[in-house]
């Protein structure tokens, strides 16, 4: 249990964790069942684990630092183990008028390096960036659209380029 617990401390030293990563990392260790619980149970009553501080955290810091959206987030924190609950409970916190925003910024950022194309690859590229970054289409092309339209595109050519929402 000793063990169990200094590994424990270690990985969680450098970098918050979820129960799940701090368990796989103790079975990978081959430490014994009835001590991984223990000791786990004993870190989340002492709050050293918490999940949903975690999945919150984790949440802001990726959408504000990369600009992900609530289907990217969703993705990474079940890769970490998150219960979907708490992956819900996490992501609802973001409004969707901050996730179009966000969008916007990103493709904002994005805008001038794509001067110089031709329409549709312009669109492509814009709408597929937001895409990797867990946006829907509908929101991506709207986004991408306006931005075109903003920067002094016609509308009704962009419309023959841009497939239907």
């Amino acid at each position: 249990m000793e063990q169990a617990r200094a590994i424990c401390l270690r990985l969680l030293t450098g970098t918050p964790r979820t129960r799940s990563q701090l368990e796989s990392a103790l079975r990978r260790r081959e430490i014994p069942e009835d001590a991984i619980e223990a000791v786990l149970s004993r870190f989340e009553e002492v709050g050293l684990i918490d999940d949903a501080a975690f999945a919150g955290a984790w949440v802001d810091s990726r959408h504000h630092g990369r600009g992900l959206a609530r289907r990217a987030l969703a993705r990474e924190l079940r890769t970490k183990g998150v219960e979907p609950a708490v992956i819900d409970e996490a992501v609802a916190r973001l409004d969707p008028e901050q996730e179009e925003e966000t969008a916007r910024a990103l493709v904002e950022r994005k805008l001038h390096a794509t001067r110089g194309l031709d329409r549709q690859r312009r669109v492509r590229r814009l709408a597929g960036m937001l895409a990797r970054r867990g946006y829907s289409e509908g929101l991506a092309l709207r986004v991408v659209r306006e931005a075109l339209e903003a920067e002094g595109e016609d509308p009704e050519e962009l419309d023959r380029h841009l497939p239907a929402e």
